[in-house]
């Protein structure tokens, strides 16, 4: 009929353009942050300043790390997605396995709320809300140590479920080694620094040290002279020792001892580092630094030549 109008079509925006206004607000959100967390910390007096920015990289830092990983574990399923490497067999997952986007999604939310919550406690703390302030890092561990320990059918749990079970089988090594044992530890070796700061930040909500000074006191238990650092420094390390004295076990090959050997070296690398905390200035100088150095030359040429060797099998740099 003439002159009826016809209902417009609005159709759905695309793929692509929602991409583009997710990285716009991403960025405004990130310069907001910026904008906020620097505000806040010219606010605070200039004597305590580095001492509390410490404090916050000690806290977030570790989580930022994570999240980088994870991101990149997501770009690593994209290239083997690519280039049609079957990592779902190689990896030994499951079929409810999670995909690049699955992981980035997972990245992009933490990487969201570390920032956030960063940013509230150096803004509560710069306005004189210091127990608001303390109460932000320690909201967000127990926030994410819930969501991963969830029993809930909810956020992947098959995937949680298969991590945490994977970690165990780490910790416990009394089963033969699978694929993802290994990998996973080797991981966890190249982030002993990270559990080291995790386990220092989690001390300080613990013991209630957050946003204070607390632990920069010498009889802090949380300072550096903790026992408890090169103990979860070396643990790693040690997980991948007895995986590897484990698959001796199974299939009697020598290069297992020899790659537990590789691990066992960076035992007097972190313990000695330790000592520093523990024994008088002379003694660090003349005895132990000189025992520190000659065990960080061998652990370091050692793991290199296995990687070029064995790992990485580049021996046409050495014909």
């Amino acid at each position: 009929m003439k002159g009826a109008s016809v209902p417009a079509v609005v159709g759905m925006p695309s793929p692509l353009f929602l991409w583009r206004f997710k990285a716009i607000l991403f960025l405004l959100w990130g310069l907001c942050c910026c904008k906020i967390g620097w505000d806040s910390v010219m606010r605070m007096s200039a004597d305590l300043r580095d001492l509390f920015l410490y404090e916050v990289f000690l806290y977030y830092n570790p989580l930022f790390l994570v999240a980088l990983m994870i991101w990149l574990w997501g770009v690593n399923l994209w290239v083997f997605a690519q280039s049609s490497v079957n990592y779902v067999k190689v990896f030994d997952l499951a079929q409810t396995h999670l995909s690049h986007r699955e992981i980035w999604r997972c990245a992009t939310w933490l990487t969201l709320i570390v920032p956030t919550s960063m940013t509230a406690y150096l803004y509560l703390y710069s306005h004189g809300e210091v127990s608001l302030a303390a109460s932000q890092p320690v909201l967000l561990y127990a926030i994410l140590l819930i969501v991963l320990l969830s029993p809930f059918d909810m956020f992947y749990l098959s995937s949680r479920f298969y991590f945490l079970r994977t970690m165990l089988r780490i910790v416990l090594p009394l089963q033969a080694i699978t694929f993802p044992d290994f990998f996973l530890a080797d991981i966890f070796t190249s982030m002993s620094k990270v559990f080291s700061d995790l386990e220092r930040s989690v001390c300080r909500m613990v013991n209630r040290q957050v946003a204070t000074i607390a632990w920069f006191e010498a009889d802090s238990i949380c300072g550096s002279h903790s026992i408890a650092i090169p103990l979860v420094l070396v643990l790693p390390y040690l997980c991948r020792f007895f995986q590897c004295i484990r698959q001796y076990k199974d299939t009697k090959e020598k290069s297992c001892l020899l790659n537990a050997l590789k691990y066992s070296t960076a035992v007097p690398v972190i313990f000695l580092s330790a000592l520093k905390y523990h024994v008088f200035p002379d003694q660090w100088v003349s005895f132990y630094r000189p025992l520190w150095l000659i065990s960080g030359v061998i652990n370091s040429l050692y793991s290199f030549y296995w990687d070029i060797k064995r790992d990485w099998d580049l021996r046409c740099l050495s014909s």
